[in-house]
């Protein structure tokens, strides 16, 4: 037990997808207690100007970071196994030819795909309503253990190989981790049975038919938890009392944000950056529908 006049443990900051904008980011720092952990949500690279520094800075960083995967870091991981191939807009090169990319795939492998502490859970995109907080982790896991094993080149390339379905417990094996993987790093919108729209990538205002955000759905059973998540910059900073969206569209010429996790939601004040715009396409934050960040 700590002693009596120990000082409380310091709150952690909660940080948007930094796509590679490591200007901001250290900007961002620089408001933030320099005790402070660091919760990142993922999408730490690509489209941005500087992925190599970006990953370099954060690896330096050490235990203080907390990060998990979103889909733009196992993107790189993909065209460094041999399974995907750059795609326009991608801005990769630099880390791809880096003399010590190896030691920072390695670093990027080791990193979950969920993190949770309190009442907290971070994913990068979002939960299917069916799982708690429990069963999150426990899927995110096994995920993990793929991309950490030695079989990790094979791993991804059944991953993207087809389309993920709707969920059912009974999936196994492949099916189950594509479903898996999709949610945690992809995922949108769903409907109440599990099966995820990946077609519609604009804001809050209008709805693919029969579908609504995944955390709107009425039976989710991380209600209980704070999520903590980003991925969606066309849908803006989301502060609700049970509900952290962090992705304000940094690389796409707007904000980069951090937030304390305080358990007091009344006490979650954000602190953000201004950002320039430094990829190929800009999404305004609650953007209409017509304007439509590439997908991923």
């Amino acid at each position: 037990m700590a002693p009596a006049d120990s000082p409380p443990p310091a709150v952690p900051y909660a940080i948007g997808d930094l796509q590679g904008c490591q200007t901001a980011f250290t900007r961002l720092l620089d408001l933030i207690p320099p005790a402070a952990p660091l919760w990142l949500v993922g999408d730490l690279i690509n489209r941005g100007p500087d992925s190599l520094a970006t990953l370099r800075q954060l690896a330096g960083l050490g235990s203080r970071v907390s990060t998990v995967l979103g889909n733009h870091d196992l993107h790189f991981l993909s065209v460094v196994a041999g399974v995907r191939t750059p795609k326009a807009g991608d801005t990769l090169n630099p880390l791809l030819s880096a003399p010590d990319r190896d030691e920072l795939v390695e670093w990027l492998r080791q990193r979950p795909l969920a993190h949770a502490a309190g009442s907290f859970l971070m994913v990068h995109a979002g939960v299917l309503p069916q799982w708690d907080a429990t069963a999150t982790l426990e899927l995110a896991d096994d995920i993990a253990r793929q991309l950490r094993g030695p079989k990790w080149k094979t791993f991804l390339a059944e991953m993207f190989a087809a389309r993920p379905g709707p969920w059912s417990p009974d999936l196994k094996g492949i099916e189950r981790r594509r479903v898996v993987l999709s949610a945690l790093t992809r995922i949108r919108f769903c409907n109440a049975a599990g099966a995820m729209d990946f077609k519609f990538n604009g804001g809050l205002t209008e709805l693919p038919p029969g579908y609504l955000p995944w955390f709107d759905q009425p039976a989710r059973r991380t209600a209980d938890v704070t999520v903590v998540f980003g991925h969606w910059a066309a849908a803006g900073l989301i502060l609700r009392d049970n509900l952290c969206g962090l992705d304000t569209g940094c690389v796409w010429g707007n904000r980069l944000t951090a937030l304390p996790l305080a358990a007091v939601p009344a006490q979650r004040i954000p602190v953000q950056v201004e950002c320039p715009k430094t990829a190929l396409l800009e999404v305004p934050v609650n953007g209409p529908k017509s304007v439509k960040q590439p997908s991923a």
